[in-house]
């Protein structure tokens, strides 16, 4: 007895092996393209320029507050105190 729920079975059958074969391929053959499978654009063009320049300022004010941390550091562990 065939029930109406059975070609669907089959194309979900059909759905998720067609899947499963182009997951286990996806690298064949396209070696040489680079793929945006996550992102849709490249890095490099993301973003407004505002964003860039906010970007630099954070990592410029961190690398100061480093630098001035190890700086204590140094004078703590290091140096004499009188």
């Amino acid at each position: 007895m065939n029930s109406w729920f059975a070609p669907l079975q089959w194309l979900v059958f059909f759905a998720l092996w067609r899947m499963s074969y182009e997951t286990a391929n996806i690298n064949r053959g396209h070696r040489d393209e680079k793929s945006f499978l996550i992102e849709k654009t490249p890095p490099d063009e993301v973003g407004n320029p505002r964003e860039k320049e906010w970007t630099e300022k954070a990592i410029n004010k961190y690398a100061a507050a480093q630098e001035k941390k190890w700086r204590h550091w140094n004078e703590a562990m290091f140096e004499r105190s009188d």
